[in-house]
């Protein structure tokens, strides 16, 4: 049994919880699977209705016959593969052993604040990637270097731009013009490939994460939402050969044709 600021409390932590989870790229029905298990251990039933940018949360006390209801942006923060798992554990602990909502916010806040990989080293393995697509398409070791520093340089102006809040449209368009324009410059290297390196130079921002969520929240029918990540998706792709084709036109027209 809870009084009703202890209700809203732990209904503002499991709206905060969902959101992040799914501003990281889960998809729906495991943030709901998650948030259930979490309020069933306080003894709460949850229900929960995700729209494109927002939840509406809402938690159940059937012991003393109280509801809560919350709602939540659900925020654009980096993908994180990590993060998800470490908040999915998170679940599960609190489901197995149940804690106190204070000690459950404290380990909460201890994952979100728990320093990621550092920005460099993710830059890299990013270009290293990157440089092996570029490979898979038959690129040859000339292509694969441009494709990296290309890459490299790219990814490091992503996310300078995403620091600044340029929109994320746009600095897709920016970024991929860029990173295709030094890459057309290739053209002058007789040893690589260039239409290879172009083609692979821009690879690196194809939204595979909202591709892959958002189908399956359309198979496991939160079609709204799995209509919107696709469409955003849509929309990168979409900004992706604008950048692209801009770059062509200018250093590179002759590849039009």
């Amino acid at each position: 049994m809870h009084n009703s600021q202890k209700l809203k409390e732990i209904t503002v932590f499991i709206a905060d919880y969902a959101s992040v989870l799914l501003g990281s790229g889960v998809h729906c029905t495991r943030v709901i699977r998650n948030s259930r298990r979490i309020g069933e251990s306080f003894g709460l039933d949850i229900k929960m209705t995700v729209f494109a940018s927002s939840i509406i949360l809402t938690v159940i006390d059937a012991a003393e016959d109280e509801m809560c209801t919350e709602v939540v942006v659900i925020p654009q923060i980096p993908v994180s593969f990590e993060l998800n798992s470490e908040l999915s554990a998170l679940s599960w602990r609190v489901h197995d052993n149940p804690m106190g909502i204070g000690a459950l916010k404290a380990e909460y806040q201890a994952l979100l604040a728990k320093p990621r990989l550092n920005s460099w080293i993710v830059t890299f393995l990013v270009s290293l990637a990157n440089a092996c697509f570029c490979r898979l398409f038959e690129g040859n070791l000339g292509a694969m270097t441009v494709v990296f520093v290309t890459t490299f340089i790219g990814f490091r102006l992503l996310r300078f731009l995403k620091k600044n809040r340029v929109d994320h449209f746009l600095a897709v368009i920016l970024v991929s013009f860029v990173s295709s324009a030094l890459a057309s410059l290739s053209v002058f290297l007789q040893e690589v490939d260039a239409n290879i390196a172009v083609a692979t130079s821009v690879l690196f921002m194809v939204p595979g994460v909202p591709l892959i969520t958002g189908v399956i929240d359309i198979l496991e029918n939160h079609t709204l939402i799995g209509f919107a990540r696709l469409m955003r998706a849509f929309m990168i792709v979409l900004c992706l050969a604008v950048g692209l084709s801009c770059s062509m036109v200018i250093f590179q027209k002759g590849l039009l044709w």
